[in-house]
């Protein structure tokens, strides 16, 4: 995402917990900050994207954080998924300690979204201020949808991971049947392709499903864990029904905890297979 805002002739100050994961960028152009306070002092619009609700409360409101010297009229925009109560908490405590503004920006596309601009993001804060980032978001995605006050985007990306995370879990039993029926699951997703049945995971996940072939990590176990438990804690604060999350968190655990956390969700196939090492068709 850095790299596709410097392509497009925008100034980035980039910092990292791991310095050493920002080579990448600042060889294509990017300015390493000293630490947070300096990239914010510096900074227009501060964006962040991290790895749970946790990291982003510590990473604003932590030590020497963003909001020890963040400022009125600033921007701080979330591409993290998280939750969208403590997004809300978060923002209004933002805005009256230092006046910066909140927009909830979290992105749905993968790595490969991400490297070709053409993520979908879903956005929650004031309107105007939204309109206002879209020629700065254009860059990373194919479509921005304004959502609603801050956290809505939120509550969309909790919905697209309910999506994405059964249609993976459905996915894993479908190619352990069909391996089982004698079907090559290696066609499965050309034969379903452009279909009812048809998805983006099913053709990014499906033939790994099919080869076992696991090596590459594009997305992890754990994550989808993260997204479904979100899920069900946002449906129990509506007593909103949500049975298909409540079961997918539960098998989504059952897999992490017999250590796939930080396996591709392709692994999921184990749970449905007699053995790890069932033959591969």
């Amino acid at each position: 995402m850095t790299k596709r805002l410097l392509a497009a002739g925008h100034p980035v100050r980039v910092w990292n917990r791991s310095a050493d994961k920002l080579a990448a960028v600042t060889s294509a152009g990017a300015v390493a900050a000293a630490s947070v306070a300096d990239l914010v002092e510096q900074s227009d619009v501060v964006m962040l994207c991290v790895s749970d609700t946790a990291a982003v409360e510590q990473l604003v409101f932590g030590d020497k954080g963003i909001a020890s010297c963040a400022r009125a009229g600033q921007l701080l925009v979330d591409f993290s998924s998280i939750a969208p109560q403590a997004t809300r908490d978060m923002a209004a405590r933002l805005q009256q300690q230092t006046g910066m503004e909140w927009v909830d920006a979290p992105v749905s596309g993968g790595v490969a979204g991400a490297e070709q601009g053409t993520l979908a993001i879903m956005v929650g804060g004031q309107q105007s201020t939204v309109d206002s980032l879209r020629e700065l978001l254009a860059p990373l995605s194919q479509r921005v949808t304004y959502m609603g006050p801050v956290g809505s985007g939120q509550v969309t990306k909790v919905c697209n991971q309910m999506l994405v995370s059964c249609n993976v879990l459905v996915m894993a039993e479908v190619f352990a049947l069909a391996a089982k029926a004698g079907v090559q699951t290696e066609l499965l997703p050309v034969a379903l392709q452009g279909g009812f049945a048809d998805s983006i995971p099913l053709q990014l996940t499906g033939p790994k499903m099919a080869k076992h072939d696991f090596e590459e990590i594009r997305w992890h176990v754990k994550t989808l864990l993260k997204d479904l438990d979100l899920a069900n804690t946002l449906a129990q604060s509506l007593q909103s029904a949500v049975p298909m999350a409540g079961l997918g968190a539960e098998l989504m655990r059952q897999h992490a905890g017999k250590g796939f956390a930080d396996q591709d969700p392709a692994t999921l196939v184990h749970l449905y297979m007699e053995t790890l090492g069932e033959t591969k068709r």
